[in-house]
C-alpha cells in the first residue's frame, strides 16, 4: 500500500519545518494544505515557505492562483489528488503539510463534490448579496434553508456559507466531519498532529504576527489593495489581511489592527486544534516536552520509521 505523510496542526506550531525533515528523511515531496499559501501577491500574511526552505524539497500548491479567483475544496481536491499521484508516480513519498481542515478532509475522504450545485449564475447573485447586504444577510438565508449548517459555519466564512447555500438549494447538505465518506483506499495515511503547550504556542503565534509586520505586512496588503481587490474578495477575509484593511479604512488604529491579528491567529488555532484532535489516527507529537526542535524532529522520524 502507498503511504502519505501528513504533518498538520494549528498555525505556527511549526508544520512547514518538521514536513521538509520528514520529505528530506523518506525522500519526499511536499504538498501544502493551506488555503491562504495557494495565492500569489499573499506572501508574508500567509507565511509561506521562504526561499531556502522551497529549495530544500520540492513544494506543492504554493502561488498558484490569483487572489481575484474563487477557489473550492472541490477544486483543491482535484489539484492535491494529482499532486499526490504525480509524486507517487515519481517513486517519492507525498507529505501533506497544512492547517486548513476541510482541505486535508477532502484529500483523507471519498468526499463526492460531483452532486454540489456549481451554478455560476447562482454563485455571482450571492455573492453579490453578500457585498450590498454584508455577510449576515447571507448568513440568514443559510439558516432559513440549512439550520444545522448555519450553527456549524460562522458568518464571516462567506465561501462555506456559499457552498453551504448552493449545496442546500441542490437538495444537497454540506456534510459534518463525523458523516465523512469512508477513508480513501488508494494510499494509507500516516498522521502527525503537531502540538506545543498553549503558552508556548501563543507566544508563537504573538512572535509571528510582529515578525510578518517587521517583513512588511502592511505593504503587502497595501499593494493587494492597489491592484485592485477589497475586503469582498475570499482571500481578502484571511487573518492578517482583512484586520489590516480595517486600519486603512480608519476602523483600527495600527496598533490594534496588530492586536486584533494576533487574537484572531489564538482563536484560529484554537479551532484547528478541536478540527484535528477528531482524527481517531493521529499521532501528536508534543514539541514542548523535548529540549528543542532537533529532538523533536528525531523523536517525528524515530516514529515514522516505524510505519515504513
Amino acid at each position: 500500500m502507498k503511504k502519505i505523510i501528513v504533518v498538520a496542526g494549528p498555525t505556527a506550531v511549526g508544520k512547514t519545518k518538521y514536513a521538509i525533515e520528514a520529505a528530506k528523511a523518506f525522500n519526499g515531496e511536499v504538498i501544502s494544505c493551506d488555503s491562504m499559501q495557494l495565492y500569489k501577491f499573499m506572501d508574508i500574511g500567509s507565511a509561506k515557505p521562504t526561499p531556502d526552505e522551497l529549495s530544500q524539497v520540492k513544494h506543492h500548491l504554493v502561488d498558484i492562483i490569483e487572489p481575484s479567483s474563487s477557489f473550492s475544496v472541490a477544486q483543491y481536491q482535484e489539484l492535491a489528488l494529482d499532486a499526490i499521484n504525480d509524486v507517487f508516480q515519481r517513486g517519492k513519498t507525498p507529505v501533506i503539510a497544512g492547517g486548513t481542515g476541510l482541505y486535508l478532509n477532502s484529500i483523507l475522504y471519498d468526499m463526492d463534490f460531483s452532486n454540489a450545485n456549481e451554478d455560476k449564475v447562482l454563485r455571482k447573485k450571492l455573492e453579490k448579496e453578500c457585498s450590498e447586504f454584508g455577510v449576515n444577510f447571507l448568513h440568514d438565508k443559510l439558516k432559513i434553508l440549512d439550520s444545522s449548517a448555519a450553527e456549524r459555519i460562522h458568518p464571516n466564512n462567506v465561501k462555506k456559507v456559499i457552498r453551504a447555500i448552493e449545496a442546500a438549494i441542490s437538495g444537497e447538505k454540506i456534510k459534518d466531519f463525523k458523516n465523512c465518506d469512508s477513508k480513501r483506499k488508494d494510499f494509507e495515511r500516516i498522521l502527525i498532529g503537531l502540538s506545543r503547550n498553549r503558552d508556548e504556542l501563543y507566544d508563537r503565534i504573538n512572535k509571528r504576527v510582529d515578525i510578518l509586520v517587521d517583513e512588511g505586512l502592511f505593504d503587502e496588503v497595501k499593494k493587494l489593495l492597489s491592484m485592485g481587490l477589497t475586503e469582498n474578495d475570499i482571500s481578502m477575509k484571511g487573518i492578517g489581511y482583512k484586520e489590516i484593511i480595517g486600519y486603512y479604512e480608519n476602523r483600527y488604529s495600527r496598533e490594534e489592527a496588530i492586536e486584533l491579528i494576533k487574537k484572531n491567529t489564538r482563536h484560529l488555532a484554537k479551532r484547528q486544534i478541536t478540527w484535528f484532535k477528531r482524527y481517531d489516527d493521529i499521532h501528536w507529537l508534543d514539541i514542548s516536552s523535548y529540549d528543542n526542535d532537533e529532538k523533536a524532529i528525531e523523536g517525528m522520524l524515530e516514529w515514522l520509521r516505524n510505519k515504513f
